[in-house]
């Protein structure tokens, strides 16, 4: 039972699912009853749109494949709040100024970079970046990919007409949700990986993870681009 219990398992599962097809697990849309409670909605709405934000994040599979990827060899905690903290920080600024001034992007462009930010963290963490002779910084890397990460959070908040009435305050609210389900989900990424880095095997585990990442972020980028071309 405790072999089970390992990350390759559970992006397996993760990678299945999107593998199978299930348009919209692919997709990781808005729900049809969020679509209408946000269309609905004047003025300020604190708790629902932290509670919406929460959610996104929590079900958003393609930003914890990513965070997955950034804090897997991560062992210090101070190494793990400098970058998520990064990653933090870009997702917030697009998202904030991506609704604000309507700065406008389509969805699938979005997502099918946020599929590269996938690919690019699972080969960088197998050293493949490097064979290559690239050489990236990952502090500015996790920064930028934080960028894209937010404006597509930006874009589907646009895609729901949200009403000016209220707008900042609910943008706020809507913000730190994101960041509550991000250290939610962070915190089990995190127990999970503490259980399983002093087992033996640890690392020819972390690189089937790693694989699995960029199949993941492959399989996203496939999808997103395919429903690019075909809108």
């Amino acid at each position: 039972m405790r072999r089970l219990l390992t990350i390759p398992s559970i992006l397996f599962a993760a990678v299945a699912l999107q593998l199978i097809g299930a348009h919209s697990v692919l997709a990781h849309d808005v729900a049809q009853s969020d679509r209408a409670f946000v269309a609905a909605t004047q003025g300020q709405a604190i708790m629902p749109f932290l509670y919406l934000g929460a959610k996104h994040m929590v079900t958003g599979y393609d930003h914890i494949l990513f965070l997955v990827g950034v804090v897997m060899f991560l062992f210090r905690l101070r190494d793990v709040v400098l970058y998520v903290s990064l990653f933090t920080l870009g997702h917030s600024l697009t998202l904030m100024l991506g609704v604000i001034f309507h700065i406008g992007a389509n969805s699938h462009v979005v997502d099918a970079i946020i599929g590269l930010s996938i690919i690019y963290k699972g080969a960088e963490n197998l050293g493949l970046l490097r064979t290559l002779g690239w050489r990236v910084d990952t502090r500015l890397a996790v920064l930028a990919f934080g960028l894209c990460h937010g404006l597509g959070l930006a874009a589907k908040l646009l895609s729901l007409s949200i009403s000016p009435d209220g707008l900042l305050v609910n943008l706020l609210s809507f913000n730190v949700g994101v960041e509550i389900g991000q250290i939610i989900v962070l915190f089990f990424v995190v127990c999970l990986l503490n259980l399983v880095r002093n087992r033996s095997g640890f690392a020819a585990k972390a690189a089937v993870a790693n694989w699995l990442l960029i199949v993941s972020g492959a399989a996203i980028m496939f999808h997103q681009t395919s429903e690019y071309l075909a809108s």
